[in-house]
């Protein structure tokens, strides 16, 4: 979160405001009261657009920082419930830029990336103004030296007034990614203060779980603790492979690779139908017994923008007349929680048996496609009609 991502930054020289996280919004008045200053109350939540969703508020005072974090605390913001609010020290903004360093995977290397124009999404620059997104190849046996952030900072046409101390916390921030081991490290927005002053306002830091053997005392401490209305904390305690996306059609499949390719197929299926897209992405794995079936349905269910289901199953070890009495037995298990309709596709092993199955369930709201692309447009088009 935020607030994490400024510790590890704060720990290696990158300069923050000063701040505390509270989760009760009175606990707010008191870091008010400390730091003395007008103060921004952020959501803490493991996702982009906190401010578009109310999650990001100016409070003038004390009693305002209440009242804000009253506003912010147990709002839903895609599918993230706000557990705590970060209370940092408002600061007037000069200029934004964006800095960061990312796991380059198409290369196999590092990459930084560098922009004077920082603030808005990166994904929309990239988009709108490619050439404002300065991208440096980052040697792994090099690594970021001084001249090395200097070459990154005049990539990203930072003013020549700035540069020097822009260049350091570049080298700060590589020591972040480095020695915790990180998979990317970015600060947007990098801002320039009236004053002077170069702080990072906010920051983003992805841990790599591969070295959490060498970094178990942090591990530790970053640890989540999620309550049981978060959709992604609830699938963790069931021991599924779910992830929380924009769209309106509910993923269900075996196998992280059919699961990818049935994002792709619904995205394209969607541009026909409204412009639906995934909802989710949530793989079964090679078992898809009646109660793991019956958690991912009941996940998916419970996220207020799925307006249909698509399930999509490949039988291998798994055979399809067990997945089909899966679905039928989970449906029944579920009983008034399932409301959306399924669209169910069956392929593999005992395949024909799988479908009988289903068929003979008759359940009103399932309906059986036979092909991937058929059944993700008619998920698609019921989505579309459930608007």
């Amino acid at each position: 979160m935020e607030y994490q991502a400024k510790e590890l930054f704060a720990k290696h020289g990158v300069p923050v405001l000063p701040g505390e996280t509270v989760d009760t919004a009175q606990a707010a008045r008191g870091v008010a009261e400390r730091i003395g200053k007008p103060v921004v109350v952020k959501a803490q939540v493991k996702t982009g657009g906190r401010g578009k969703a109310g999650g990001v508020k100016l409070a003038d005072t004390p009693d305002e920082a209440v009242e804000k974090a009253e506003a912010i605390l147990g709002l839903d913001i895609k599918g993230h419930v706000v557990h705590k609010v970060l209370v940092t020290e408002a600061s007037d903004i000069e200029v934004e830029y964006y800095v960061s360093y990312l796991l380059d995977r198409a290369n196999r290397s590092y990459l930084a990336m560098c922009s004077a124009e920082g603030g808005m999404e990166i994904e929309q620059l990239a988009v709108e103004r490619p050439e404002a997104l300065a991208r440096v190849a980052v040697d792994p046996v090099q690594g970021v030296d001084a001249a090395k952030a200097r070459e990154i900072a005049e990539a990203g046409k930072i003013p020549a007034d700035v540069i020097d101390e822009v260049s350091r916390i570049l080298e700060s921030m590589w020591r972040v990614f480095v020695e915790e081991e990180a998979t990317l490290v970015e600060i947007n927005p990098l801002c320039r203060t009236p004053d002077g002053r170069i702080v990072a306002l906010d920051g983003k830091v992805t841990l790599d779980g591969n070295a959490e053997f060498r970094h178990g005392d942090v591990f530790t401490a970053y640890a989540d603790v999620v309550a049981d209305d978060d959709l992604e904390g609830r699938a963790k305690a069931k021991d599924l492979n779910y992830v929380k996306l924009d769209g309106q059609v509910g993923i269900i499949g075996n196998g992280a690779g059919l699961v990818m390719s049935t994002l792709d197929v619904v995205a394209y299926a969607g541009e026909a139908h409204g412009g639906v897209k995934p909802a989710n992405f949530l793989d079964i794995g090679g078992g898809a017994s009646a109660q793991v079936m019956a958690d991912g349905l009941e996940i998916i269910l419970s996220d207020a923008d799925v307006r249909s289901v698509f399930v999509n199953v490949f039988g291998g070890i798994t055979s399809c007349d067990a997945v089909a009495n899966g679905i039928v037995q989970a449906l029944g298990m579920l009983g008034e929680q399932a409301t959306k309709p399924l669209v169910v596709r069956l392929d593999g092993n005992n395949v024909e048996e799988g479908r009988r199955i289903l068929e003979q369930a008759a359940h009103p709201l399932v309906t059986v496609v036979d092909t991937m692309d058929g059944a993700a447009d008619k998920a698609a088009e019921l989505a579309h009609q459930g608007a």
